[in-house]
């Protein structure tokens, strides 16, 4: 069966975003390693697949720059009907449930992108396996949490020996559920 992960950055105060979803702090040039991409491009080699939410989408689209997962098949979780891009399917059914009959599809892992509110959807129905979480040496006092109020209690097993330390302090622990 497929898993899901969340594959996500953090403020040390628990945020993804600020208040209005912008992420500008996680581009700051003070955190750049030359030739170091935090994992991600391996990572991107376990998937195949995204889910976030309409406002992650959002926000996405509002970077200067192409849609940045071409390569995948990537669905939108709407309360409202949208249309279909080329690049994006909107789902606005039960999200559960549609997530659910994903991970039993042949494939590679699936990423679950964020925000908040279905970050806590997905926890808190059981369907997430595992975390990654880059912690960024900044606080930011608030914003948008990595799961919103209503979360279950969860306990996470760390995985010791593929999580690391970078030279900007950033530090990436990886939790299965």
């Amino acid at each position: 069966m497929r898993k899901i992960v969340l594959y996500i950055a953090a403020s040390l105060d628990g945020y993804i975003a600020r208040s209005n979803g912008n992420i500008d702090w996680l581009h700051d040039e003070k955190y750049t390693i030359p030739d170091e991409d935090f994992g991600y491009s391996a990572f991107m080699k376990t998937i195949d697949t995204t889910l976030m939410g309409h406002s992650t989408y959002k926000e996405i689209l509002s970077f200067d720059a192409p849609f940045p997962y071409l390569d995948t098949k990537n669905f939108v979780f709407s309360r409202s009907l949208k249309q279909n891009t080329e690049d994006v399917e909107f789902i606005n059914n039960d999200a559960a449930e549609f997530i659910k009959q994903l991970k039993q599809q042949p494939g590679k892992d699936i990423w679950l992108i964020g925000g908040g509110q279905l970050n806590t959807l997905v926890l808190n129905t059981g369907l997430l396996d595992k975390i990654i979480l880059t912690y960024i040496p900044i606080v930011l006092g608030e914003g948008i949490p990595i799961f919103t109020k209503g979360t279950k209690e969860q306990k996470l097993k760390l995985k010791q020996l593929e999580s690391k330390q970078y030279s900007n302090g950033f530090v990436q622990a990886v939790y299965n559920i």
